[in-house]
């Protein structure tokens, strides 16, 4: 069973190894075929490209004229070390001990525009390329094209060592679309998470966000190998919903005043 998680805009400043276990992403050559064609690009092309300010558009710039294939642990840190928004606030990687983190280096999954996926020790350079991007490309019109069904090959070779061949889908629409269902030979499960305000379940995505992180460290902290288990997950007040829920759409409700 592996679980799948987006990865955030908001990185890290910190830029060196916290473990001596890091690894090199499996997509590196695929990356510098982006990074490649993305030099080309000037900060008010990437402005326009990712729908960003004049400042962050140069600011990305010089990383992707920086970015090199060369990761060494003293100028990169690991993935999951790395991001910091509100999925990463809900596993909070840093509080994870050793055990926790070697478990999850087999069983969680982040999703990448740039490096495709990523192991949780994986180094990574920062960056800023979302998987929606309609980036014109050697492959075609957007990522999703560049990517093609290389991540779903991926994720279903690794799940041919694992007990259940299941993905725990906790990442975004946008991020997940990068996988072809069809072509990953595995069941998904994807976790909902709502907030009954008034009466009425619904979905906030701030507060969904940071459910999803804690639903991946759940899942970490308890090594959990079968799906049937996440129905114990009851971080942040949140209940496993029987009424709203199907065998594919485990549903998690909590009240707000």
């Amino acid at each position: 069973m592996i679980t799948v998680v987006s990865p955030a805009k908001k990185l890290s400043d910190n830029c060196k190894a916290k473990t001596n276990s890091f690894k090199k992403p499996e997509f590196l050559n695929e990356s510098q075929e982006l990074i490649n064609q993305l030099k080309s690009l000037s900060p008010i092309e990437l402005e326009g490209l990712m729908g960003i300010s004049e400042k962050l558009a140069l600011l990305n710039w010089e990383r992707i004229q920086n970015w090199n294939p060369n990761f060494s642990a003293n100028s990169t840190q690991e993935a999951v070390f790395s991001f910091k928004g509100d999925t990463y606030v809900g596993l909070d990687a840093e509080s994870l001990d050793k055990n926790e983190i070697k478990f999850a280096q087999g069983h969680l999954r982040i999703l990448s525009g740039l490096y495709g996926l990523l192991k949780p020790l994986d180094l990574m350079m920062p960056y800023r390329l979302e998987m929606g991007t309609k980036f014109q490309n050697t492959k075609g019109k957007d990522l999703y094209n560049f990517w093609g069904n290389k991540l779903s090959v991926s994720l279903s070779n690794e799940l041919k060592n694992h007990d259940h061949r299941v993905i725990i889908n906790c990442a975004s629409v946008e991020y997940f679309k990068s996988i072809k269902n069809s072509q990953l030979n595995a069941k998904i499960i994807t976790p909902i998470f709502k907030e009954i305000k008034l009466g009425k379940p619904k979905i906030i995505s701030f507060f969904a966000k940071k459910a999803r992180g804690m639903m991946a460290r759940f899942i970490i902290q308890n090594k959990i190998n079968d799906e049937n288990e996440l129905k114990y997950f009851n971080s942040d007040g949140y209940q496993y919903n029987q009424e709203l829920s199907s065998s594919s759409e485990p549903v998690f409700t909590r009240s707000k005043a």
